[in-house]
């Protein structure tokens, strides 16, 4: 589906987006969000998305440039807008639940490993 580059009434755009982040909120499980992420997005805007997470995630983990741009297949440009818009409210936000769940699924492990001496 194509898409107008005309901008809507920003009441609107405003209304629009609440009912698009209460849906997300409502997604109940990993493979409901995957399904309508496959099927909301094409695979461009997909994985656009995907690469952005991606590089805001290693640049938080101290990755480098070259290596976020090697692995991501993004421009230096899209690097530094990423390292610019790092502290904005949502992006913080974003990092700190990944982290949360990556200490998460660290400690499962730990426990698991435990568990099974």
């Amino acid at each position: 589906m194509r898409t107008s580059n005309q901008k809507i009434n920003q009441i609107l755009k405003d209304e629009l987006t609440r009912t698009f982040a209460n849906l997300v909120i409502d997604l109940r499980t990993p493979e409901d969000v995957k399904a309508f992420l496959k099927d909301f997005f094409n695979d461009s805007e997909l994985e656009t998305f995907i690469k952005r997470l991606g590089v805001f995630y290693w640049l938080k983990k101290g990755r480098s440039y070259n290596n976020i741009k090697e692995n991501l297949k993004v421009s230096s440009a899209t690097i530094a807008t990423a390292q610019d818009s790092s502290q904005k409210t949502g992006i913080k936000l974003a990092m700190k639940l990944l982290e949360a769940d990556e200490w998460a699924n660290q400690w499962a492990d730990k426990i698991k490993g435990i568990i099974k001496k």
